[in-house]
């Protein structure tokens, strides 16, 4: 056994003084998940985030994120979560992107107070996205009629099993814009000076780290580890703090993906998940 290892074994308050960063794994995609991906959301991480903040004596908080985005709601509150234990117990916080943070990905990220990815990670998509299918035509042909009743005129707003209505398309737009905003707010206000903003900035491309880092969408390009290590020495201590997985999750954890999502009933769910991912080749 090392000496490293004997030393963990003994109370902190015996130990040198060693620089420790606890670290969150923030993966998947945000708000919306399958019985085997469980979604990002602030019920979900909130536990763990607490007990990384609030652990004694830390030199930093380290985020691993993943994500292709998916929630608005859900990435401003992970985010400002983030920010409010960061504030709260004066902690500078890392971020350090793996394969994507794009949209609600890259939103939590700028709850760090500096943002690191690899030269291949993908960056950016800073915009509102909505999709949906249609299946007017469809059901005409199966000879199916839909029969809903409902009080409030937009109440089914944007309903697939109905034609679509120009006055629809136009509310939907115009909440796109609201988020969009607030997004951009967001941006603007935690990259500050750092960003170099120009007219393909806010407009939901997304580019490599390297030339994330020329945009001022992230401060540097490097591993966690060796990125840790410069700042803290090459003594500094990561703890992984790891989500406790759902009921589901634990027992169905040997079949793939797709059997277990077509087995719960979560095939359309699974699907709009990969298509996420599969907007950034991934």
């Amino acid at each position: 056994m090392t000496r490293g290892f004997f030393s963990r074994l003994l109370p902190r308050s015996m130990r040198r003084a060693v620089p420790v960063v606890p670290v969150v794994r923030l993966a998947g995609t945000i708000g919306m998940g399958t019985p085997l991906r469980p979604a990002l959301t602030l019920q979900g991480v909130n536990d763990t985030l607490e007990r990384a903040f609030r652990r004694k004596a830390i030199a930093a908080v380290a985020l691993i994120i993943n994500s292709p985005g998916g929630s608005a709601a859900q990435s401003s509150l992970i985010a400002g979560r983030i920010r409010t234990l960061a504030e709260k117990h004066k902690v500078k916080t890392y971020a350090f992107v793996e394969d994507v943070a794009a949209s609600g990905g890259y939103w939590v990220a700028t709850a760090a107070d500096e943002i690191y990815a690899d030269h291949n990670s993908i960056v950016g998509s800073i915009g509102v996205m909505a999709a949906t299918f249609g299946f007017v035509e469809a059901m005409k042909k199966v000879g199916i009629e839909r029969r809903v009743y409902t009080a409030g005129r937009h109440k089914l707003m944007l309903d697939p099993f109905q034609p679509e209505k120009q006055e629809d398309i136009e509310r939907l737009k115009a909440l796109q814009v609201d988020v969009h905003e607030a997004f951009k707010r967001i941006v603007r206000t935690r990259r500050g000076v750092r960003l170099k903003e120009n007219d393909e900035t806010f407009s939901g491309a997304f580019w490599s780290g390297r030339r994330a880092l020329e945009m001022g969408l992230v401060d540097g390009l490097g591993e966690m580890h060796s990125v840790l290590k410069d700042k803290h020495g090459d003594k500094v201590e990561l703890i992984e703090m790891h989500r406790p997985g759902g009921w589901l999750q634990r027992r169905l954890g040997g079949l793939s993906s797709q059997t277990a999502a077509a087995a719960t009933g979560g095939l359309i769910d699974e699907l709009e998940v990969r298509a996420l991912w599969a907007r950034f080749g991934l």
